[in-house]
């Protein structure tokens, strides 16, 4: 991780006072921390009931949190993602982030998959790391919320520091947004709603894709699009495709880069389809700031690649029946294993996390447990963890 993305880590400012809040330090209080059981790892960790919402951090300002870390035991993707935290500034009682605990670290669909990025990771798939800067000014509290069907162990700390916030600092919010399935030619929405001024810091996308008719060859043809201030009909930020947007080509296989990447690809590799089940991938605008004005609305296409083999002639007739076709049409190809070439609209499964930075508090949308859940347990060829096996077998 490049230090630009931070600051100069050399510079001493003594204004600032560290401070770290975890179940040994519940109030963050300097010199305070580890007095449980004579200061013998008393306090490490606590066991959450269902139902329970447990307060991380509740910090008076101003201040920024640097880093935050937890840990739950390994469980089913249905069960974690059950699992929501939320952030509250200034004495609101509506939260500025509202997100189910895998994705808000970056790994979509339920699993933590082994992740590494700039700002974020999931180390050995279990520890859910962010270094996301969490400016605020009055007042700060964070809460995880249980709504899973299981008691769970927490291990946590937040690492943050109390001093001055500089007034063109914004403020983080995070939301979370799923539409299963997605409408066919109505673009998904990645996030809407903010006000600035403000920055898009970035999101994670994940997609479970739906059984297409068999003429689909790839599902990740669509556009990233953002409507900045008075863009209307046509955006100022327009990509080129899904697999171009995380900064790959020719198709999308599971890589992780700094700003990029693609953490998860979930396949049968016994099964004949030419297209995954589910995929997560991210971007960050680090050294690409994307600053709004008045309102940001960020989007992505549904749109896959049709490639018909010689004597398909039927099949083309009936993809044109179905009004699907988009782009600039067919194209002929004169090759012995294809004719015609087409991308075309389609429906998949699409939920994503975004991560943007205002200069006033808001609100966003809380996440509704039982639409993040749906339909993201695993798959027939999808195997546990071991390190969950064996949790399970302690």
């Amino acid at each position: 991780m490049s230090g630009n993305y931070f600051g100069d880590p050399a510079r001493i400012d003594p204004r600032r006072r560290p401070r770290t809040v975890s179940f040994e330090n519940p109030t963050g209080a300097a010199g305070s921390a580890g007095a449980t059981h004579g200061g013998r790892k008393g306090s490490p960790s606590r066991r959450l009931d269902i139902g329970e919402r447990v307060v991380l951090a509740d910090i008076d300002g101003p201040g920024r949190v640097g880093h935050l870390w937890l840990t739950l035991p390994p469980m089913a993707p249905e069960h974690l993602r059950a699992f929501t935290l939320e952030v509250f500034y200034d004495g609101n009682d509506a939260p500025s982030i509202s997100v189910p605990v895998p994705d808000f670290f970056g790994t979509g669909m339920g699993r933590p998959v082994p992740y590494h990025s700039a700002l974020q990771s999931v180390q050995e798939g279990r520890g859910f790391n962010s270094w996301i800067p969490m400016p605020f000014r009055q007042h700060l509290r964070i809460e995880l919320v249980n709504d899973s069907p299981r008691r769970a162990e927490l291990y946590y700390q937040v690492d943050l520091v109390l001093g001055p916030v500089a007034d063109d600092e914004g403020v983080l919010h995070a939301s979370f947004r799923r539409e299963n399935p997605t409408t066919l030619r109505h673009d998904f929405v990645i996030a809407d709603g903010f006000t600035g001024p403000g920055r898009f810091l970035g999101c994670n996308v994940g997609v479970r894709v739906l059984p297409e008719p068999v003429w689909f060859s790839w599902y990740g043809e669509g556009e990233v699009k953002m409507y900045l201030d008075d863009d209307s009909d046509l955006p100022t930020w327009c990509g080129t495709g899904l697999e171009d947007y995380v900064g790959t080509a020719w198709g999308m296989g599971a890589h992780q880069t700094p700003l990029q990447g693609v953490s998860l690809v979930l396949a049968d590799p016994a099964a004949k389809r030419r297209q995954p089940d589910m995929v997560s991938f991210y971007r960050w605008h680090l050294p690409d700031p994307v600053v709004f004005q008045e309102r940001l609305k960020v989007t992505i296409q549904q749109i896959g690649a049709v490639l018909l083999p010689p004597g398909s002639g039927a099949t083309k007739e009936a993809i044109d029946a179905a009004g699907i076709v988009c782009g600039s049409g067919w194209r002929h190809i004169d090759r012995p294993w294809a004719e015609w070439f087409a991308v075309c609209e389609r429906v998949d499964d699409y939920c994503a996390t975004a991560y943007v930075y205002c200069c006033d508090v808001q609100s966003v949308p809380r996440v509704v447990v039982a639409e993040a859940i749906a339909d993201v347990a695993r798959v027939p060829f999808e195997a546990a963890p071991t390190f969950e096996l064996a949790m399970l077998d302690s």
